[in-house]
């Protein structure tokens, strides 16, 4: 659980901020949103397949373009 203390003399602003900061570096808004509707196992193959494939090409263009 992510949880952050508020130091004395701290803004609630700053507090939320911190707080923001802290959920995205846990990845814990990321992990809620993936988990808010069920994915079949078959649909999360083909997310993570499509997912390398555009990694694959991402990086052959690097390459290409290194070598150009």
């Amino acid at each position: 659980m992510t949880y952050v203390v508020r130091e004395s003399g701290e803004s609630f602003e700053s507090l939320y901020r911190r707080f923001k900061k802290a959920i995205q570096q846990d990845k814990l808004r990321a992990e809620m949103k993936k988990r808010r509707f069920y994915e079949k196992p078959s649909q999360a193959r083909k997310r993570k397949a499509a997912k390398k494939r555009i990694k694959s090409r991402r990086t052959t263009l690097k390459m290409q373009r290194r070598w150009d």
